[in-house]
């Protein structure tokens, strides 16, 4: 894992649990495999890894003639889990399903209050410095029967729309892997993407980040969103043309909540920074904080699984992990 990353969760203490189910120096973090005491590499069984991991090669894993397993204490494990990885016969455990859940809080707090426009009204509240006239202007907007439209039933959208189930909103769902019967077991309605698009009073996005799902919010596809709508994103910003959208939100014609964008920073001029109907954090929506705890607990119940023969809760396949963040 990354140095930074190591030193807060060993400062934290997040790590002492991992004696109890493990023979580790958890003093010590491998931020180069390349450079790495080759004797601990040799003896190493299972990888502990973090944000900053590196790439898990054919030429590194040669080093690790005896690691089975990889446990990532964090979401995507793309960023180190290679094809090589498979090729090696070394399963991987993800504590993604811990880092949904912050995620999927954020994105319902985003939804209520993008259909009660409260950032509106905190705006305008400042700006006069009384209570404006609140029923003609916010005629239409609350979150009673309002539809919301969630792209993705990955872990995170899963969880989106479960939170929703105890408010009046209407749930659609577009996922090309999900048929309407399931879509109805999750608590939602199936439709196709351009439907959602039109239908939804909100629409947020949560599919991984892939070549065929690039810029499925393009310019064309965002034109069909409805006047006032709010799109959130809080996937990956490739998944959005950040240029087609900001001339949108430009007209005040829509609104957005956009913790991701491509590129991942926008430049110094952006309109994004200023727009009254967007509201711009930076991939804050994940795992922050204590909630960090939570994903190395995660880990460490898988890597105590391991320990004790079971299989992983949380194991990741090849096939999974082509269609995943």
């Amino acid at each position: 894992m990354g140095d930074s990353i190591h030193r807060r969760l060993l400062a934290e203490g997040t790590l002492d649990r991992l004696h109890t189910v493990a023979r580790v120096d958890t003093a010590i973090a491998v931020t180069d495999l390349a450079t790495a005491d080759p004797a601990r590499l040799a003896d190493a069984e299972v990888l502990f890894t973090h944000w900053g991991a590196p790439p898990l090669t054919d030429d590194t894993l040669r080093r690790l003639p005896r690691l089975r397993a990889v446990v990532h204490a964090a979401g995507s494990v793309k960023h180190h889990v290679t094809e090589a990885v498979w090729r090696h016969g070394v399963t991987v455990s993800s504590a993604a399903g811990a880092n949904a859940l912050p995620v999927a809080e954020f994105t319902l707090a985003a939804i209520l209050f993008a259909n009660k426009r409260v950032l509106d009204a905190a705006r305008a509240y400042r700006a006069a410095r009384t209570p404006p006239d609140l029923l003609p202007y916010f005629s239409g907007h609350g979150n009673y029967r309002r539809t919301v439209g969630i792209v993705g039933a990955s872990r995170i959208g899963r969880r989106v729309i479960d939170l929703l189930r105890p408010f009046d909103l209407d749930v659609l769902l577009h996922d090309p892997y999900v048929d309407a019967a399931h879509a109805r077991a999750l608590g939602a309605e199936k439709t196709e993407l351009d439907e959602l698009a039109r239908r939804g009073d909100v629409v947020s996005i949560h599919a991984p980040q892939l070549p065929e799902t690039r810029h499925m919010f393009d310019a064309r596809r965002i034109a069909l969103l409805k006047d006032g709508a709010t799109l959130i994103n809080t996937a990956r910003g490739s998944l959005v043309d950040t240029d087609a959208l900001t001339a949108r939100l430009l007209t005040g014609r829509l609104h957005a909540v956009l913790d991701v964008t491509e590129p991942e920073v926008p430049p110094a001029g952006s309109p994004l920074y200023t727009l009254p109907n967007v509201l711009l954090t930076p991939h804050i929506a994940g795992s922050l904080g204590n909630e960090l705890h939570r994903m190395t607990d995660w880990a460490i119940d898988e890597v105590g699984r391991y320990a004790r023969g079971l299989p992983f809760a949380y194991g990741i396949g090849p096939e999974e992990l082509s269609r995943s963040a």
